[in-house]
């Protein structure tokens, strides 16, 4: 039996026998125990810190004495003077292990930190990143022993770090000089860790030890819109979120609009491409001046996107896509530099992109994936990340499926009549009163109701602009609950929905939500072809869901996850009404906000999961709707809302929809007998 003292640490449990005099930081180490430390024992990071307890530990079989470390040192004081240490810490580098000794290493001490998300029902990520800090200190040169600068700073790595095979790119070899004497041989490199086949590559050199972070990019490059989290890789904090419309909207607001333009302009590729990277490096600096930090402190980035974005973004002409059999030119993951892609940030940053799954579901899906783990679910589970392309999930731990669907640009506001992108002004929320038939609202950047007295003068700056996505959706769920619209989708007359609000417009009708021309605003209406955009919408969304069930072999999901930034404003409710997701618990129905952003999150804070995701990718089965027979039948059927066959009993037990329809032989319904009237207008 060991006489030397037993060291336990804490929260690990790890535990062993150490000489006296051992110090701490070594002790960790050698038992494989999470304590950080960046200037390699030199007492100069204080990321060692550890809280050692003394006292009677029954559960551990030791007695710690208050001499079980050795004492306080110079070291520690001077650390203390500077920068204060917590009552009760140490330097783990410092302090030396004299007897039996308890050691807790606390949360900020880890090199494996968890950062767990504030939903419930999110992974906490932990904490690996692909690049980090060294602080190395490097012999001279010296006329006996000639030898680079670069080849002694590669050899001090390895012999204080153990870091094999270190390189470095030629913008090292233009700061590394300086760096060196200025710092007086101690220097704080960054370190980027490559895969398996990559050696660690030297990104940064600063003289000294340098007291600063350095910064990693999570970004989801949309159809719509560009979103990015700046994240500081040694605490993994997201310090600062952004977003932008993504500049290639102006070659067609749908994917294959873009394809197509591409296919149709020379140079059609090229100037998308150029479009998206300029429009990231313009997010870039919104991010950074937020933030404000220099953007050349930003050396790691992972970014998400769909199959055509991906391509685009890459480079690639995106003509493959356009036509069967949808062929990408590579599915697998990606590891570039920034200046391959440029875009302005560290010069050697390194860029991740993550795997695309097959043609039309791309690497933003994997993200979902990631994020939401639907491989490691007991329970089925129906993952959605709604946007204009739909990528949609279905799985649990026995096998996932994958597919696309395209659903376009109607759930964001667009091709809607009086519909916008979310802003404040814009209609957000919708309730139709049962007796009246006339709608009051909720506009982004106001928490009132549009029937609430208070409500014109909170609305006065924005004014009301328009409908949004979730607002066109709980419009259109709200007309049908309350016998405005038929199954169909067929708007009635003011005879047959008993409203003056419905109004002769054209061969069709429309509903009238808000008239402001009296004070020179807009007339905010929903037509009948406003209905049929979010007829064809919904029924590629649900058709793409339902083949999924199809090839699983169920008619039931056990939950629904509603993914993307716009999932997290739907209303359950009003989406199952409109037929947009299958009948289930509306308890059952979540959302899980950007699960694309938060996936690149986790690949760009723990690069374990990327390898994890290349696998998961692997092993997910991509259903292609395009050439799936059923997709068709399925499409018609979800045309009627919410089912033209599909009962939807749960939801039949919260609310009941009116049997009616207004379709009366003329053509789209509601012919000139049917009280076609003028069009009349009412203030809100």
């Amino acid at each position: 039996m060991s006489t030397d003292p037993l060291v336990v640490f804490t929260p690990s449990g790890k535990r062993g026998h150490f000489p006296k005099g051992t110090p701490v930081l070594t002790a960790a180490r050698q038992l494989g125990v999470d304590l950080d430390s960046v200037c390699g024992g030199r007492g100069i990071c204080s990321k060692c810190q550890i809280t050692p307890s003394y006292g009677e530990f029954s559960k551990h079989g030791v007695t710690v004495a208050n001499d079980a470390l050795s004492e306080w040192n110079s070291v520690e004081q001077r650390y203390d003077d500077k920068r204060g240490l917590k009552k009760g810490r140490r330097l783990g580098c410092q302090a030396q292990v004299m007897g039996d000794v308890v050691i807790d290493v606390p949360a900020e001490s880890q090199v494996h930190k968890q950062v767990v998300r504030k939903r419930a029902e999110a992974r906490d990520i932990v904490m690996n990143p692909s690049t980090r800090l060294y602080y190395v200190e490097v012999e001279e040169p010296d006329m006996h022993e000639p030898s680079g600068d670069l080849e002694r700073l590669v050899r001090a790595l390895k012999e204080q770090w153990q870091l094999e095979g270190v390189r470095a790119d030629l913008h090292i070899l233009h700061m590394m000089q300086p760096a060196l004497r200025k710092g007086d041989w101690k220097v704080t490199v960054a370190i980027h860790h490559g895969d398996d086949t990559h050696a660690p590559k030297i990104m940064h050199i600063w003289p000294g030890y340098y007291e600063g972070t350095i910064y990693g990019l999570a970004v989801d490059l949309g159809s719509t819109t560009i979103a990015a989290h700046l994240c500081d890789l040694a605490s993994g904090e997201v310090v600062a979120s952004s977003g932008i419309m993504n500049p290639q909207i102006r070659f067609g607001e749908d994917l294959m609009s873009r394809v197509s333009y591409s296919m149709m302009n020379k140079d059609g590729a090229t100037e998308m491409t150029r479009a998206v990277r300029d429009g990231m490096n313009a997010l870039f600096v919104q991010i950074a001046a937020e933030a404000e930090i220099d953007r050349t402190l930003i050396v790691d980035a992972v970014f998400v996107c769909n199959p055509v974005m991906h391509h685009l973004f890459l480079g690639v002409d995106p003509f493959e896509l356009g036509q069967a059999p949808f062929a990408l030119a590579t599915s697998s993951s990606l590891q570039l530099r920034a200046v391959e892609l440029d875009l302005e940030i560290h010069p050697g940053a390194r860029i991740y992109i993550l795997p695309c799954i097959a043609g039309h579901v791309g690497a933003d899906a994997a993200a979902v994936a990631l994020s939401e783990a639907p491989d490691k679910s007991e329970d089925l589970v129906l993952v959605v990340d709604v946007g204009t392309n739909a990528e949609i999930l279905l799985g649990n731990k026995d096998k996932v499926l994958a597919c696309s669907s395209p659903t376009g640009p109607a759930f964001e506001g667009a091709q809607i009549s009086s519909g916008q992108r979310a802003a404040p002004g814009a209609i957000e929320r919708v309730e139709i009163n049962p007796e009246t038939k006339v709608a009051r609202f909720k506009v982004i950047g106001c928490d009132l109701w549009s029937d609430d007295e208070e409500f014109e003068a909170q609305t006065g700056a924005t004014g009301i602009t328009g409908i949004c996505g979730s607002g066109i959706i709980e419009m259109v769920a709200e007309m049908r609950i309350h016998g405005i619209l038929d199954g169909p989708g067929l708007i009635g007359s003011p005879e047959q929905t008993g409203t003056d609000r419905c109004f002769r417009d054209g061969r069709t009708y429309s509903y009238m939500v808000w008239d402001g021309s009296a004070d020179g605003g807009p007339v905010i209406t929903v037509t009948n072809r406003d209905i049929r955009e979010i007829q064809m919408a919904k029924a590629a969304l649900y058709s793409g869901a339902r083949l999924l069930m199809d090839k699983f072999g169920v008619d039931k999901v056990d939950r629904i996850v509603l993914a993307g930034a716009f999932g997290a404003h739907i209303s359950p409710k009003h989406a199952m009404v409109l037929g947009m997701i299958p009948d289930a618990p509306l308890e059952k129905v979540t959302s899980a906000g950007n699960a694309a952003g938060t996936g690149a999150r986790i690949a760009l804070l723990n690069t374990e999961a990327r390898t994890e995701i290349e696998q998961t990718v692997h092993n997910i089965h991509k259903i292609e709707t395009a050439i799936e027979p059923r997709f068709q039948e399925h499409f018609v059927n979800a045309s009627n809302i919410p089912n033209a066959v599909e009962p939807f009993p749960i939801l039949g037990t919260v609310v009941t929809l009116p049997d009616v329809n207004f379709n009366t032989g003329g053509r789209d319904g509601g012919g000139e007998g049917e009280g076609g009237g003028r069009r009349r207008r009412r203030r809100g």
